[in-house]
């Protein structure tokens, strides 16, 4: 089953050439849940070869521009191009006023409705689930309400040895199988064991966004042994002072929290639009934690 994050934008606030905002995909199966939608999100998605018609969900950190201000564009475009289908949307409170105001004026009227949760940004707690994944809130320290999201995969099935099954097994006893039950007969004698003709399942999976937040260690306990955690890192360590001033974290703190947090791969992102190059960022990062990678943008990587 597929489970990954495409990176559609890693940079901050000021623009920078070949960098964008922040924005990132993460595909479960064939569902499609858009995290946070900075400019250029709807280009970014058409020059990579995904298709914005297929999203369903979308998760929003917080109100300053560089995390929300793709989302009028992508949404209107979804309507020119005819979508019907719902979505269901989640940030902080005012967003949904500020799409009301925006489609108000504009005299946009939209085809599908837009189911709106607004989030609470001062504790953690799930906001959504579905058949497949659980997402939880992750508090983060920025300058106005601002949430991280904890995406976290449900139990699998187990895997069925086909090679020890009987041909003419009926359906709903291979269903059994796999949800952990023995199959019995009708005075209940076991006729097939769940741990004879099944393997265990593979662990869940979870990724942990952590948007625009300064240094906060409690942190880690909310994102501890998650299997892939991206954590903003917009200054180096040098500018350590000003990134808690402007409520942003550097490398190397964003290091220290998934080395403490245990978790197994860590990305950052968010550049501060000063930097030229991020081979800076990556060292200090990786002296630190070592399974550190940059959020390249256009790179996908497999949540394992």
């Amino acid at each position: 089953m597929q489970f990954s994050v495409t990176i559609l934008g890693a940079g901050s606030a000021s623009p920078a050439l070949g960098r964008h905002p922040t924005a990132q995909l993460l595909t479960y199966d064939t569902e499609y849940y858009l995290i946070d939608c900075g400019e250029g999100t709807q280009y970014q998605l058409l020059k990579l070869k995904l298709r914005p018609s297929k999203l369903k969900y979308i998760f929003i950190s917080h109100l300053h521009g560089d995390h929300y201000f793709g989302l009028v564009g992508l949404l209107s475009s979804l309507n020119l191009g005819g979508r019907t289908e719902p979505i269901w949307l989640f940030g902080p409170r005012g967003l949904n006023e500020i799409l009301t105001l925006q489609f108000k004026y504009a005299e946009s009227h939209l085809r599908f409705s837009i189911h709106f949760t607004e989030v609470e940004t001062t504790r953690s707690y799930q906001v959504f689930e579905n058949e497949q994944l659980t997402v939880q809130t992750i508090p983060l320290q920025h300058r106005v309400p601002c949430a991280g999201y904890l995406f976290r995969e449900k139990q699998r099935p187990r895997n069925i040895i086909k090679e020890k099954l009987p041909e003419d097994l009926p359906f709903e006893a291979i269903r059994q199988l796999k949800n952990g039950q023995d199959v019995r007969d009708e005075t209940g004698n076991v006729l097939f064991a769940c741990d004879d003709y099944t393997h265990p399942p593979l662990p869940c999976r979870s990724y942990a966004f952590c948007s625009d937040t300064r240094y906060e260690p409690a942190l880690a306990e909310l994102v501890r042994g998650v299997d892939l955690l991206y954590h903003e890192a917009t200054f180096m360590e040098d500018l350590a002072r000003e990134a808690s001033e402007r409520y942003h974290a550097t490398a190397r703190q964003a290091a220290q929290i998934a080395h403490q947090a245990q978790v197994k791969k860590l990305l950052i992102g968010h550049f501060s639009a000063r930097y030229k190059t991020l081979d800076g960022f990556l060292n200090e990062a990786q002296a630190v934690f070592t399974n550190t990678e940059i959020a390249e943008e256009g790179c996908t990587f497999a949540v394992e």
